[in-house]
């Protein structure tokens, strides 16, 4: 794959004559478990037309079946981990359930530069933390018009026991409590329709304009 070049200094012209472009846009998508982001997401990726990656984060914790390293995750040894974390190559990480994971800068700046935009599947506390070191963002909040679909959705699943959709459930009224700090807010009862939004949304940010708040 041909890189793209690196972009000129802000102000500095083309040789054309035209003003550089500033960098890609780096979007942070949140959302309860069960409001279909993941879909929206591929969706996305599949169909805008747009230059967008979704970034790759790094865990601890072991590969499930299906999962390749460096296309799901970067499975790495705790002690890898936290090697990384100490020089400073994370934005962002947390701990879960005892695993680790976090958002490295090498899956967000380089790209960036390059003029692809980034995609952040991130919970609502790391997508803090990101807003707070890239004021250039566009943050999306993604969830369903009616609280009875989460539940519906994620038993349709099959794969949760009552214990893991209670836990899920409980986070998903947390993470809505918080939709208020996104600058927009996509509902994804059509799939169809959410799609389209969001890459309008995605599409503007591309050409510079500025999103509204619409929490």
């Amino acid at each position: 794959m041909t890189r793209a070049p690196l972009p000129r200094e802000p102000g500095q012209e083309t040789r054309d004559g035209r003003k550089a472009s500033k960098k890609a846009p780096l979007i942070i998508l949140s959302g309860p478990s069960g409001s279909g982001k993941s879909t929206l997401i591929r969706r996305l990726l599949q169909e805008s037309g747009l230059p967008l990656r979704l970034s790759v984060s790094a865990t601890t914790r072991n590969a499930r079946p299906g999962e390749e390293n460096g296309v799901n995750y970067y499975f790495w040894t705790r002690e890898k981990f936290l090697k990384e974390l100490a020089q400073g190559k994370f934005i962002e990480h947390a701990e879960v359930h005892g695993q680790l994971y976090g958002t490295l800068r090498s899956e967000v700046d380089d790209y960036r530069e390059r003029g692809v935009g980034v995609i952040l599947d991130i919970d609502v506390q790391g997508a803090a933390r990101v807003r707070s070191l890239y004021p250039d963002h566009l943050s999306i909040f993604v969830r369903l018009s009616a609280w009875e679909q989460y539940e519906e959705r994620l038993r349709s699943r099959s794969t949760e026991t009552a214990a893991s959709l209670a836990r899920r459930l409980a986070t998903a009224q947390e993470e809505l409590r918080r939709i208020g700090e996104y600058q927009h807010v996509v509902i994804n009862d059509d799939l169809d329709v959410a799609v389209a939004e969001l890459r309008d949304l995605v599409a503007r940010q591309f050409e510079g304009e500025q999103g509204e708040h619409h929490a």
